[in-house]
């Protein structure tokens, strides 16, 4: 963000506190066309993209009211963007609120009414959209803070999505210094983020070069100790020793220890298709495949971290092994005898790895004899981050800078804990912050006179926002750390190949907007977004406004590193084996039989269809889906029973094709328990089995199948159907939930709440459920007689008494409630 010098000059204007925000020409101009249209504004790190932003968030609240969003990916960065906000717009702090997950959802709703700016993380805000309790329709600019992230399912793109589509005036921002690593990248992030202009500025513009200084970058190699080499060697025949194997199964050609992800990942799915085509190879090479994994994880701690890294790693094998439970290749892991040679050889080691050394040289010479103030020390590895504190404590004042979340052996940061660390390393209190890549991303970290890396990373984007945390105010320096004949070398020139195609392709950019615009109206279409943008209408000949940013790249299965790894889940498409699933019915209260050609079919009449989901199916993004239909109102709650409820009588319950398949090979009930309740709770309920090749995929034999499916429908009375993937399972509760509650008049009722229900919904539920009369019968019934005891005892003609409760209802409840109990047996 910016900083201001004594003889600055300030940005003046609405909503903007006075004497704040330094006018920087380059700022001015990227806000400019900023507030025009939707924008991906790319500016290198450290140079006030976030500025930017709030210049436009000034303009737009000024002009048009409403509220302003800005999104971020972590919580630190969220509460660093929303202390700058409070300290430079012109609003009440109060008006400015943060939304985390620490902060819960009931509050989130009654913050957002009352709020003018909210800085958020996008989980929550997509928790909230899918959830109702939120509304982008007010919300008249948004801000996408390392809007690289904007690929795949991440929650930027439906937030977008829905920001287009619900907004009254939307008008979007994406900010990031490195927006992705080639011109398709950065085309896919516009497109997902309806982003319609590119303004650059890079280095070596004439407004942006007076605000920086020289960084020179230096790559120092290292070479390794004999022990550690050997250490290492003795892992990697062992992982040759399994590529072997896998080469027998026919998968590889390869049994080098040093082949590539993708390669191996190329394994990993021909061992997944031997387990589609239920060949017993296919488990058999699954579990070698995850033992080498271990030990290409365990080489490269002892090649490029430290074996002291190596050490945690191989007691956190050693207990896992140990406990219930656990996997056959983590009990071979641990008992190999190259590998116990390896775990003796480490505990025996008492030497410092090279690059130990070699970070205290360099700290030396940066705090000592050029009378540096602060350095940072970045580490993919938290076992590393732990170990150097310690170490560099002992010469320097040395504080960790780590991620919130606990892992093994290791505690890690509140987010108060992470403010106060970053205000004393700002204010001086310490020399050497020593971070995992939680700090990479756009936080405001003080500009400092070295950045060193432990390790070079294997990626472009989150190299160049390392680099940034320096040369900002002065000159300043950054060393990468290599340990020769590595994975650190291959690292090093990916990353290095990938920053020079960035900053190619950020320059190229800057010649060739028009064409870029071009395609992305090509991709797109700018007529899904007409009338979306001021710039059609208002905003064309409006001048004067301006923003900052964050990414983690994901890492191997098994990694202990601060990278986040997003997992997609897969659905195939087919409808496979279903023979022998029900159909879904639905009787008709109040009516004779009816021919069940005549049943009617749903059609919407523009009511609005409630959909109760439970928040731990947001995985599947079903829900997400439902949330984007016209006429579905979505909400989401903690489910004692089902995975959605469509009505007061009808509960479902969503089971992958693997997930079922699981129930009946690995001798868990728990589906069974689940139908059960829902069977208790609700008259309809409904199991969905998603996905192909119910019988096909797994060697279960077709009547163990059948007979699962007939437990379903005969002893618990479940209807049972099948879906090809998730947008049909979708589809398929649009059409029930409808059905239900517009033709049928029912209303959505969550049955089986932990805490049970008040005695007026007590009531309400036992009267409803005799003879299926329904929630809106139930009452007028509970109004009429005044209770549940006077209801029960009613004769036909009191009963008939009642709207809603005709000849065949009131004959019904008599029947129910007088006639004598008689077991079926």
């Amino acid at each position: 963000m910016a900083t201001a010098t004594d003889d600055a000059e300030y940005i003046e204007g609405p909503m903007l506190v006075d004497g704040f925000i330094e006018d920087r020409r380059y700022q001015r101009k990227l806000a400019e066309t900023a507030k025009a249209d939707h924008t991906l504004v790319c500016l290198p790190t450290g140079l006030g993209k976030t500025a930017v932003s709030l210049l436009v968030t000034a303009h737009r609240l000024a002009e048009y009211g409403g509220k302003s969003l800005l999104l971020a990916p972590t919580k630190p960065l969220v509460q660093q963007h929303a202390t700058f906000y409070r300290e430079a717009l012109d609003v009440d702090d109060d008006e400015v609120v943060v939304f985390t997950g620490d902060v819960r959802p009931d509050d989130r709703a009654e913050l957002w009414d009352d709020a003018r700016v909210i800085c958020a993380t996008p989980q929550v805000v997509e928790n909230d959209l899918v959830g109702n309790r939120v509304s982008l329709s007010a919300v008249t600019h948004i801000t996408f803070d390392e809007c690289h992230r904007a690929t795949g399912d991440y929650a930027y793109n439906y937030i977008a999505d829905r920001y287009h589509q619900d907004a009254d005036r939307p008008l979007v921002t994406g900010m990031s210094a490195s927006p992705g690593g080639d011109k398709e990248e950065i085309l896919t992030v516009c497109d997902n983020l309806g982003l319609r202009e590119v303004a650059v500025m890079t280095e070596d513009d004439a407004d942006v070069e007076e605000h920086t200084h020289e960084t020179s970058v230096e790559w120092e190699r290292v070479e390794l100790p004999d022990t550690v080499i050997e250490i290492r060697d003795g892992l990697n025949e062992v992982i040759s020793e399994r590529l072997e194997k896998l080469k027998g199964l026919g998968v590889t050609n390869s049994t080098d220890p040093n082949m590539s992800q993708r390669d191996l990942n190329k394994i990993r799915a021909k061992l997944q298709q031997l387990i589609n085509n239920d060949d017993s190879n296919g488990y058999k090479g699954m579990s070698a495949h995850a033992e080498i994994m271990k030990l290409r994880r365990a080489v490269e701690l002892v090649e490029t971290q430290s074996v002291e890294s190596l050490r945690r790693y191989f007691e956190r094998q050693r207990d896992a092994a140990r406990s219930s439970g656990s996997s056959k290749a983590s009990q071979r892991f641990v008992s190999e005898p190259k590998v116990k040679e390896a775990m003796r050889r480490a505990e025996e080691f008492d030497d410092l790895h090279p690059k130990f050394r070699r970070t205290r040289i360099l700290l030396a010479q940066t705090l000592g004899i050029e009378n540096g103030e602060r350095v940072i020390v970045f580490t993919e590895s938290r076992d590393t981050a732990e170990t150097l504190t310690e170490f560099l404590g002992e010469h320097f004042e040395t504080q960790r800078f780590v991620g919130q979340g606990d892992k093994e052996g290791s505690d890690g940061m509140t987010q108060k804990e992470q403010k106060e660390t970053l205000d004393a390393f700002r204010n001086g209190e310490f020399e050497v912050l020593v971070s995992t890549s939680v700090a990479e991303e756009g936080l405001d970290v003080p500009d400092v006179d070295l950045v060193l890396f432990y390790e070079p990373v294997p990626k472009g984007i989150r190299s160049i926002q390392r680099k940034g945390r320096t040369g900002r105010a002065s000159e300043g320096a950054v060393v990468v750390l290599l340990a020769e004949d590595t994975r650190d070398e291959a690292f090093f020139w990916i990353s290095r190949r990938e920053e020079n195609k960035m900053e190619e392709e950020l320059r190229k950019l800057k010649n060739i907007e028009g064409e870029i615009e071009a395609e992305i109206a090509q991709q797109k279409g700018l007529s899904e977004f007409e009338g979306e943008s001021e710039a059609d209408t208002d905003d064309e000949e409006e001048t004067n406004t301006d923003a900052d940013e964050t990414d983690v790249s994901a890492e191997d299965p098994g990694d202990e590193s601060e990278s986040e790894a997003d997992e997609a889940t897969d659905s195939s498409d087919g409808r496979d084996g279903q023979a022998g699933l029900t159909d879904f019915s639905s009787d008709v209260d109040d009516e004779p039989e009816e021919d069940l050609d005549s049943v009617p079919v749903a059609e919407p009449d523009g009511e609005t269809v409630e959909i109760v989901a439970d928040q731990r199916e947001l995985d599947s993004h079903i829900a997400r889906d439902l949330s984007t239909r016209e006429g579905i109102e979505t909400q989401l709650e903690t489910l004692e029973v089902g995975d959605y409820v469509l009505s007061d009588r009808v509960v479902v319950e969503r089971k992958a094709v693997n997930d079922f398949l699981d129930t009946l090979t690995g001798g868990d009930r728990s589906m069974f328990e689940q139908v059960g309740a829902a069977a208790r709770y609700y008259g309809r309920p409904l199991v969905i089995i998603e996905g192909e090749g119910l019988y096909e995929k797994r060697n279960v034999h077709p009547n163990a199948i059948r007979g699962a499916l007939a437990s379903l429908a005969v002893d618990f009375g479940a209807s049972v159907m099948q879906t090809a993937d998730p947008e049909e399972t979708a589809d398929l509760l649009e059409v029930i939930a409808t059905r239900e509650q517009e033709t049928d008049d029912r209303e959505v009722s969550v049955h089986g709440e932990k805490g049970g229900k008040t005695l007026t919904e007590s009531q309400e539920y036992v009267v409803s459920s005799v003879a299926e009369v329904g929630p809106i019968t139930a009452r007028g019934l509970l109004e009429h007689f005044g209770s549940v005891e006077a209801v029960m005892t009613a004769d036909e003609d009191e009963l008939q008494e009642v709207d809603g409760v005709g000849e065949v209802t009131a004959e019904r409840i008599r029947e129910i409630t007088g006639s004598t109990y008689a077991d079926s047996e």
